[in-house]
Formats: C-alpha cells, sequence, structure tokens
C-alpha cells in the first residue's frame, strides 16, 4: 500500500495487522503509537537520530507518564512540553509526517 496521503486515510489502515512495509519508519512507528502497540512504536523512534524520531521518542514518554524523560526529547526535538491532549499530538505528528 501507498503511503497515505490524509489523516484519515492513515486511520483507514488502523485495522491491519502492520503497517505496510514499504513505508517511512517514522510513519511506522506513529502507526504502532496509534494501535497502541508502544513498544514497537519505541523501538522505532530510539533508533531515529533526527528531530523527529526525538519527537515521536518525546510522545511515547508522554503517553507513558514520564514526565522527566519526555521533557527531555522534547527538547532534542527542539518543541515545548505539549499543552494539547494525547490524541491531538499523536495526530499533530502524523499530520506533520504525512505533509512531507
Amino acid at each position: 500500500m501507498a503511503t497515505p496521503t490524509s489523516y484519515d486515510d492513515f486511520n483507514r489502515t488502523l485495522t491491519d495487522s502492520t503497517p505496510p512495509k514499504d513505508w517511512p519508519e517514522a510513519l511506522k512507528a506513529m502507526w504502532f503509537a496509534a494501535t497502541d502497540n508502544w513498544e514497537a512504536s519505541h523501538d522505532i523512534a530510539q533508533d531515529m537520530f533526527n528531530e523527529t524520531g526525538s519527537w515521536i521518542h518525546a510522545y511515547l514518554h508522554r503517553v507513558e507518564g514520564d514526565k522527566f524523560n519526555a521533557g527531555y526529547w522534547y527538547r532534542k526535538a527542539g518543541k515545548s512540553f505539549p499543552k494539547i491532549s494525547l490524541e491531538q499530538e499523536l495526530q499533530e505528528i502524523t499530520k506533520n509526517l504525512l505533509e512531507r
């Protein structure tokens, strides 16, 4: 399957058993996050050595409830600690990835 072009298209894939293999790693990480597979998402994010990986990593530690660790990763990503819901942030990160 081709990379989704919209957040709605992304959401329609969430009933699949796995994300498509040809998707970018960051989008796969968000797919796993959206399907409540924290470990799989974290495994991808911690191997991404860029601001996007740091942002996803921060989000995941926020999901986990580890504000201290999340704060470290938000700073590495060049972002402030968000004041939006986790659901809103998942959507924001995913839309950002889809717009690239």
